[in-house]
């Protein structure tokens, strides 16, 4: 339930970036409510530019657990500790993580956390150190989980209607000045293996996109590591229409999806800027399911035969590979046309 009077609170969501790109939708809601309230984000550094021009935003504060683990520093640690401590006295702390990393970051910050419950949160454990709790099924799309959640905490009445007809939830960026006017972006990176459409069946859509269906748009093919630039090159390098994209910020990234006529991607987090800023999209998935989306008319999934068990999630299964990209082909020619 929430407090009487809001002026300040804080949204914990530390990381992965495709969770962050999707809990962002929460914000213009909040603000429907609370014109006026002034929402802070703590995150991971890494993510930081994706969160600091956002226009609903007033203050992102950065952490970097991820070194403090590395480096075992303690220094660092206590660095942190102190930060988080000397953040300002916010009404209410909203942990959308339910980690128990993710918990004590709040806590550090406050004792007004509201948060998943134990029966909800993805590790138990978290939910001790809240204030409040919301009890919101683990297998619910993870966007219907954040609303949720949000509801709950700050009496928010957000409905599926209300979800569908968002406002674009990042910030705005101009065109890249490398592309075309028009154009597809092709998203064959992910955090595993597993999750990843094989580079010569990507070759296979990009041909039919481009040639056989004649829509003479140019595929930027994005990417995050080298190993993911050499797919792209050989990408490229098979097919007439098609091109490595450079290397890129993740403002640079936004800018990119946000002009594009249609993402193709693997379950992964620049895939879900496109349901982000409201561009079709279609997200392939193979050992994970379409809880990880939103889906919308132009919004869409397409899954391997692979039966997908959430609370297990299987990282050998490689079943993403079995999709056929004549498939993919035909869905995208539903959503351009």
């Amino acid at each position: 339930m929430a407090p009487m009077k809001l002026s300040h609170i804080a949204i914990v969501r530390l990381s992965a970036l495709g969770d962050i790109v999707n809990a962002t939708v929460v914000l213009q809601f909040i603000k429907q409510k609370y014109p006026d309230l002034k929402i802070d984000w703590i995150t991971e550094e890494v993510f930081a530019p994706l969160l600091e021009n956002h226009p609903l935003i007033s203050s992102v504060h950065t952490i970097n657990l991820k070194k403090i683990k590395k480096d075992k520093s303690v220094s660092l640690l206590k660095q942190t500790v102190k930060k988080l401590k000397n953040l300002p006295k916010y009404d209410l702390i909203i942990d959308m993580q339910g980690l128990l990393k993710s918990s004590l970051v709040a806590r550090f910050i406050g004792k007004k956390i509201h948060g998943f419950n134990k029966d909800s949160a993805r590790e138990k454990l978290s939910s001790l150190f809240y204030a409040s709790s919301s009890h919101v099924p683990y297998e619910l799309s993870v966007i219907k989980r954040n609303i949720a959640l949000l509801n709950d905490a700050l009496g928010l009445h957000v409905n599926d209607l209300m979800i569908e007809k968002k406002q674009v939830t990042l910030p705005l960026y101009e065109k890249p000045s490398f592309v075309e006017d028009a154009y597809f972006v092709f998203v064959i990176g992910a955090s595993w293996k597993s999750k990843i459409y094989p580079k010569e069946r990507v070759v296979d859509v990009c041909n039919m996109l481009t040639c056989k269906l004649s829509f003479g748009y140019k595929s930027y093919i994005v990417w995050g590591n080298e190993q993911e630039k050499a797919d792209a090159e050989f990408i490229a390098a098979h097919c007439e229409n098609a091109q490595t994209a450079p290397k890129l910020s993740l403002s640079e990234l936004c800018a990119l999806i946000s002009h594009a006529k249609l993402v193709i991607g693997n379950d992964t987090g620049p895939t879900h800027m496109a349901w982000a800023y409201n561009i079709p999209s279609i997200t392939l998935f193979g050992p994970t399911n379409e809880r990880m989306i939103y889906e919308t008319s132009k919004n869409i999934a397409i899954h391997s035969d692979s039966k997908v068990d959430i609370f297990h999630i299987d990282k050998n299964d490689f079943s993403i590979k079995n999709i056929d990209p004549q498939t993919i082909t035909t869905k995208a020619k539903e959503l351009l046309s």
